[in-house]
């Protein structure tokens, strides 16, 4: 008797870690960005998660080329293709269904925020974006895509 519950004292643990990590990762997938004009598959690398664009509502630009980052402000990015653009980087999870500590990149604006994601529920993410503080930022409502 004393071995089963030695043996069962050891797996309660192991189980509550596996459902933690299961949790960490609920931010894994593809997701529709505000005004559904892309989607972006956040995947993990590590214990970090990254996101990159996957699809794009409008591929090419008014000359009819695909889209490219010429808002970069690095110049030897600005020829670098949009759809598969590595835009979110370094997300670590905070807390239960949060994330933080990475950046997200806007190739509309060339500029790259700090970044924080709150799951509101499995299927819609609330990422904020900032420079500086987290109270001069904005929120954008992702939906889960797939």
């Amino acid at each position: 008797m004393k071995i089963y519950i030695c043996l069962l004292l050891l797996i309660i643990p192991l189980l509550m870690f596996a459902q933690e990590a299961k949790s960490s990762d609920a931010i894994l997938g593809t997701w529709w960005t505000a005004g559904k004009e892309s989607t972006v598959e956040i995947y993990k690398v590590g214990d970090e998660f990254q996101g990159k664009i996957t699809w794009l509502k409008t591929p090419l630009d008014e000359k009819g080329d695909i889209k490219t980052d010429p808002k970069n402000p690095k110049p030897e990015l600005r020829s670098r293709k949009r759809l598969g653009m590595v835009v979110m980087t370094k997300m670590v999870v905070k807390g239960e269904n949060e994330w933080s500590k990475g950046t997200i990149y806007d190739p509309k604006s060339g500029n790259t925020y700090k970044c924080t994601i709150k799951l509101k529920d499995k299927n819609t993410m609330i990422l904020r974006g900032f420079i500086g503080v987290s109270l001069l930022g904005r929120n954008e409502t992702w939906l889960r895509a797939k």
